[in-house]
């Protein structure tokens, strides 16, 4: 099974969405006129002039501007920046953090366009403000086309997402505590890491928006901080070590032997491959899942969500994610045989001793169960898109499923297998993202300087 989805992965990652996801950033990037760098700051003022903990309340199933950010965030800064960031670099070498800067710097530009559109074509469902891909895709195919197109992506990302996804955040927190646990010697098996997990998140699906707009605008401020505070005074002391992470950083990216050696027999494309894959998996840029949080903002027009949904992919790649790799590059770890998120919580115990690994298990969880609470948002609203008000409820019982079953899995075949449903469900988006292009182009024009 592991063998098949790995091959079905190399056809799929290896040219395929490399272009997709990369072309389709560049082509936002030169349309809009390097967009990500122009209105970063505007972006910033807009993501952070909206923030508060006040929990305030929006109508028919909105959120504030900075309750959508935060539940972009939420699905963004997840086990992709702790377990991702780690595997990455175990598989395509240090070269496949560059390339993850590479793909997160036109990804700015792309889930611009997602955000735009989302806000355009937003609608409303059973009473609720709702929006996403399956919408602005139906505007862009019209006819048979379009519904197929949209239904097949509804159903790739309740796939990647809801079921998939969910596992591998489940996996990464029981691997984290087990890891903990193991090392005080005391046996606790996965499945008594995931029945309260999948309780604690139920309860949260129960209370459907509200409850979940409420709960991530106060977690992901405070998980952000604790993690980079952490990170920041482990590099502090490692300050002498950043030329030399940046050195393997930039010449793996093109010359992966010159810093790994030629035994390891990783090359171009896989620095590529891994940096691009787990990238995707950790901004979700051109992948279509976040434009579900940016539909239901009260933005004042379609721009300014766009250019606030950038910020969300600097902090996740830019910020989070490369605590995680010049961590584990600049405490030298990376060479102890560790793999996932058992190799960030070496590097944090090469700084912190034994604590190391406790702290990396507690921000893993508030990482990984704030993505549960945002991928299962997102699934819910494409499981209501297909089946109805009454198929959101099988969907969430599925979903608490699998999110048990995820923490009793290899940690090889949930990555294999999350990433072939992310990469499917890219292939529409960015077919609907392209089609409509003229039509982000001319909301950035018509309010750029409004």
């Amino acid at each position: 099974m592991l063998e098949l989805v790995k091959q079905a992965n190399s056809l799929l990652w290896d040219v395929v969405l490399i272009l997709v996801l990369c072309g389709t950033g560049i082509y936002f990037t030169i349309r809009l006129r390097f967009i990500q760098v122009r209105k970063f700051g505007e972006g910033f003022k807009l993501v952070f002039g909206h923030f508060t903990l006040k929990g305030e309340k929006k109508t028919n199933g909105e959120m504030t501007p900075f309750q959508s950010i935060a539940t972009a965030i939420a699905a963004q800064v997840g086990t992709g920046n702790m377990t991702g960031a780690a595997t990455a670099l175990v598989s395509g070498g240090p070269g496949a953090i560059f390339w993850m800067w590479v793909s997160a710097f036109f990804g700015m530009a792309t889930i611009y366009a997602e955000a735009t559109l989302a806000q355009k074509y937003k609608t409303t469902a059973d009473g609720e403000v709702t929006g996403g891909p399956v919408y602005y895709i139906r505007q862009a195919f019209k006819g048979t086309f379009g519904k197929v197109l949209a239904t097949l992506f509804a159903v790739f990302i309740i796939l990647a997402l809801g079921f998939m996804g969910n596992m591998v955040q489940s996996n990464s927190i029981g691997t984290a505590f087990a890891e903990v646990f193991a090392a005080r010697n005391i046996n606790i098996p996965p499945i008594a890491i995931g029945i309260p997990l999948a309780v604690l998140s139920a309860f949260i699906f129960i209370g459907g928006t509200s409850r979940l707009a409420s709960v991530v605008e106060k977690m992901v401020p405070f998980m952000a901080a604790v993690y980079i505070a952490g990170g920041v005074i482990l590099l502090l002391f490692h300050i002498t070590a950043l030329p030399g992470v940046l050195y393997q950083i930039v010449v793996g990216a093109f010359n992966p032997q010159a810093v790994t050696g030629a035994a390891l027999g990783i090359t171009v494309r896989e620095s590529i491959r891994y940096g691009v894959a787990r990238g995707l998996f950790s901004n979700e840029a051109g992948m279509g899942s976040t434009p579900h949080a940016h539909a239901r903002a009260a933005a004042k027009n379609p721009h300014e969500q766009g250019l606030s949904a950038m910020i969300s992919v600097f902090i996740d790649t830019f910020i989070i994610l490369n605590l995680t790799a010049f961590s584990i590059l600049a405490t030298g770890v990376i060479d102890s045989g560790e793999t996932g998120i058992a190799l960030t919580q070496s590097a944090f115990m090469d700084m912190y001793g034994s604590f190391g690994d406790i702290y990396v298990s507690i921000c893993l969880f508030f990482f990984a169960f704030s993505t549960v609470l945002g991928w299962h948002f997102f699934g819910s609203i494409n499981a209501r898109y297909l089946f109805g008000k009454k198929g959101v409820k099988v969907y969430s019982a599925i979903v608490v499923v699998f999110i048990v079953i995820g923490t009793t899995l290899k940690v090889d075949l949930v990555w294999e297998l999350a990433d072939f449903f992310n990469g499917l469900m890219v292939l529409p988006n960015a077919l609907a993202l392209l089609a409509l292009s003229g039509v982000v182009a001319a909301s950035y024009k018509k309010y750029r300087n409004g």
